[in-house]
């Protein structure tokens, strides 16, 4: 593996869909997706941890997240109307 500057090259695997969407997030930040990555390491050496919560969805969740990526029990509701049933 090549370094440069106390760096050092790595080939990861990554879904390539979730890839790209990422660098386009990074991109507005300014940043690519090696900046992304040391960040990350960087965190997680900080916390001694992965640096966010990560959960395993219980059943009712997980399905009411594929109904959610589905349309299934789904509604349009408009700012104005969640106004108004807030009081807001």
């Amino acid at each position: 593996m090549a370094t440069t500057h106390g760096k050092i090259r790595t080939n990861v695997y990554l879904d390539a869909e979730i890839k790209r969407k990422a660098q386009e997030i990074f991109k507005r930040y300014g940043m690519g997706l090696s900046d992304a990555f040391n960040i990350f390491l960087a965190q997680a050496v900080m916390q001694q941890g992965i640096p966010f919560e990560v959960k395993i969805p219980n059943e009712e969740t997980a399905q009411t997240i594929k109904d959610a990526r589905t349309g299934k029990n789904m509604s349009h509701v408009s700012i104005e109307e969640l106004k108004k049933e807030t009081g807001a």
